[in-house]
């Protein structure tokens, strides 16, 4: 029994609700789509990407401006820059964004920008992080540590509840196995198990699980089917020029085609997709 005082699920119907803005939540009847590049690049990117995602439906988006990333030498994102441009979009478009935090010291700036606050795996275990996203007055998407355990999983989200913050969504994003044909390894038994164990809503990202664009629809589904409530996906107005992760991430189109793709699966275990925006709804260029 995985000792989680307050992330442990105190009856069959106990869900939390996590509300990322007024119109935006996780953890209800309907799914949470957040798609996005993988890294913010400039004004003109995340434009594009808005002014598509917002009728494909896509409620939130995402855009990493701090980068962890295994080589020193690679792009590590614009960092403050990225932030702005962020804020921008979310200002013009009305969309809830989610960014990832790497340090304390960066938590009160993407917090002024963001409206979600990501935990990347690799600092799944970062416990000094944590605690401080505990004060942090924003939802927290805390991603599964490559090589995590479920118990540590739930344990990690269990520091940041604990001092303070309710507001935790889980995020399955594949764990490290020997084989390497697929980056990792999409442990979709996990998000059934964690669905079971704790009321915290759970999403999952196939992009970061199989590492190939060609996969990430089919696992995209399976996650829905197996009773994700949502998903975190990588899209790029054009991928193959991606400064980072640039082989999984999908087309805009394909990122369209995928959402159409989940009603029918969403409607056969009484979820459904949200209907998306009008065009004439939101601003369609920069003033």
């Amino acid at each position: 029994m995985i000792n989680a005082k307050l992330a442990a699920k105190s009856h069959p119907h106990h869900q939390t609700i996590v509300n990322i803005s007024q119109s935006v939540v996780c953890g209800g009847t309907e799914l949470l789509i957040i798609g996005g590049p993988c890294t913010v690049e400039s004004t003109q990117q995340m434009e594009i990407v808005a002014q598509t995602l917002l009728k494909a439906p896509v409620q939130a988006l995402r855009g990493g401006v701090y980068k962890p990333r295994t080589s020193p030498y690679a792009f590590q994102g614009m960092g403050g820059d990225g932030l702005e441009i962020l804020a921008g979009v979310r200002s013009r478009y009305g969309i809830p964004v989610v960014t990832e935090v790497m340090s304390i010291s960066q938590i009160p700036l993407v917090a002024e920008s963001a409206d979600m606050l990501q935990v990347g795996s690799r600092n799944m275990q970062n416990f000094d992080l944590l605690k401080a996203l505990g004060q942090a007055g924003k939802p927290i998407l805390l991603k599964r540590g490559l090589a995590a355990t479920i118990e540590e999983f739930v344990m990690a989200a269990e520091y940041i509840l604990s001092h303070g913050n309710p507001d935790v969504i889980l995020c399955e994003r594949g764990i490290r196995s020997f084989d390497n044909y697929t980056r990792n390894v999409l442990d979709l038994a996990a998000v059934a198990a964690l669905k079971q164990i704790t009321h915290l809503p759970v999403i999952v990202d196939p992009s970061h699980a199989v590492g190939k664009r060609e996969l990430v629809a089919p696992m995209a589904r399976a996650a829905v089917a197996c009773g994700a409530d949502g998903l975190i996906i990588e899209c790029h107005p054009e991928p193959e020029k991606s400064v980072s992760d640039a082989r999984q991430a999908l087309s805009l189109e394909d990122m369209v085609s995928l959402v159409h793709s989940l009603k029918p699966v969403a409607a056969s275990v009484g979820r459904i997709v949200g209907a998306g925006l009008e065009p004439a709804s939101f601003c369609l260029s920069v003033a």
